[in-house]
């Protein structure tokens, strides 16, 4: 589960990079019911935030990378910023934002895991992070797609000091990795890594990358809203055993993520 008390290693904030910004405001906003408000004076169409029932549930800002592609970047709670950027350092991992103060809201860094998947982390200040998880319209999982199951368990339980336990798929002689922050129950697991083909990391050119899973009250009847409005499905809607109803989809821009609607608790 993704909970709001924002322990080191566990999610608190995710942003999309897109190349047109009212597009991606609108699509969100048909598919996920998302209101989007600009941030600052005169800046409609180069990010903001995104709210659902007044609440923040995600950022969006301009692509600007060259050659980068469309993606949702996942960032996790640290206690500091450059000591984990150390960290990253000593594991074989590449720097590509060193950690920058905005503000008095906190301090951020992002990196590529040795192996290219791309992750951020967030040191809090006055801003801890989104205020809406778990809910229809908000983040629920966060799952990574590797060519390398056992060493991105090595580098990011080293980095963030993530817990792990191997579960066989259902259907599937597949082993799906559950991740839990460092000494909490595993009633607080937040995601799960898998090793996939190299096909399945096509979108990504091969690289490993993370996606979030976005908790969703009826998984058919969004998935439908995903493609009236230029999404497409990668996979799904389907259900997974002990999990719930799931789709794989691509806003416009071919920025992945996955609507779940979990199993009755």
């Amino acid at each position: 589960m993704i909970t709001l008390d924002f322990v080191p290693g566990s999610p608190c904030f995710l942003d999309l990079g897109s190349p047109d910004v009212p597009a991606a405001a609108a699509f969100y906003g048909a598919v996920l019911g998302w209101d989007y408000e600009p941030m600052g004076e005169g800046e409609e169409m180069e990010g903001g935030m995104f709210k659902k029932d007044g609440k923040t549930v995600a950022g969006l800002g301009k692509l600007t990378e060259e050659g980068a592609r469309s993606a949702w970047m996942i960032y996790y709670t640290v206690a500091d910023a450059d000591a984990t950027t150390q960290a990253v350092e000593r594991a074989g991992g590449t720097v590509r934002v060193a950690p920058m103060d905005l503000e008095e809201w906190g301090r951020m860094a992002q990196y590529s895991d040795p192996l290219g998947g791309q992750f951020a982390v967030w040191q809090p200040g006055t801003n801890t992070g989104f205020e809406l998880v778990d809910e229809p319209g908000s983040l629920s999982w966060t799952e990574l797609y590797t060519s390398d199951a056992a060493a991105a368990k090595e580098f990011y339980g080293g980095v963030l000091g993530w817990q792990f336990n191997d579960m066989k798929m259902p259907g599937s002689e597949g082993t799906y990795t559950l991740i839990t922050p460092e000494g909490l129950p595993e009633a607080r697991m937040h995601g799960g890594l898998m090793q996939v083909s190299e096909e399945a990391l096509a979108l990504a050119k091969g690289k490993p990358y993370w996606h979030p899973v976005f908790a969703v009250a009826d998984c058919d009847a969004t998935v439908a809203k995903v493609s009236e409005n230029g999404g497409s499905v990668q996979m799904g809607p389907v259900d997974a055993e002990g999990v719930g109803r799931l789709a794989v989809c691509l806003d416009p821009s071919k920025a992945d993520f996955v609507l779940l609607t979990p199993v009755a608790g």
